[in-house]
């Protein structure tokens, strides 16, 4: 499944090489600040919809000096209704992958999986980026906001020296107001791997 779940599989076709994300406690401001990114600079814009709990994402992509023009904008429509927000210069490759990714990936037995947790969908989006520059992980499943009451989470894969090294990343990057929690399994059983 895709980052957004809408009762089936949903993929963004987010290029890079920088990202952008706004999310707000306001949908009908949220419409307003994507038309305001889109006026101010050329860039591709991917998600523009309500999540829960009644918030609105605003994802777009495109060259750096783009999407921090487009940022500048969104930011200054938001206004008080912005509650986080995301600006990823260099996003990693396996970060680009997950989003755009339209079936699962199966894991083997002998990886370690990291289970990410946050309470904003951009804070997700850095955890996993950190991630993935700081350590030799993949992203098996990606989730932000829908049907999680405003959560998202990660879930990492790979030797586990390098899924902690990655956990650990995220543990100093993210502040305790956006990092809910984080758990690492060493050798998952083969009913929990299918059951993902």
């Amino acid at each position: 499944m895709g980052p957004l779940r809408t009762g089936q599989a949903e993929h963004v076709e987010a290029s890079g090489p920088a990202l952008g994300l706004l999310e707000l406690q306001s949908i009908a401001r949220g419409v307003t600040v994507a038309d305001a990114l889109v006026k101010r600079a050329a860039v591709q814009l991917h998600v523009n919809r309500p999540v829960s709990p009644g918030k609105h994402l605003v994802l777009c992509s495109g060259e750096v000096g783009d999407v921090e023009e487009a940022m500048l904008a969104g930011r200054a429509q938001a206004g008080s209704s912005l509650c986080d927000e995301l600006l990823l210069t260099q996003v990693h490759d396996e970060v680009l992958d997950v989003l755009r990714r339209k079936n699962k990936l199966s894991l083997s037995e002998d990886v370690s999986i990291g289970i990410l947790e946050t309470l904003s969908a951009a804070s997700t989006l850095r955890g996993a980026d950190a991630a993935c520059k700081a350590a030799e992980v993949r992203i098996f499943e990606l989730r932000l906001c829908d049907g999680l009451g405003g959560k998202g989470f990660a879930i990492l894969f790979g030797e586990q020296d390098m899924v902690e090294a990655g956990l650990a990343t995220v543990q100093q990057l993210l502040s305790p107001g956006l990092l809910f929690s984080v758990e690492l399994i060493a050798r998952p059983h083969p009913d929990l791997l299918q059951s993902l």
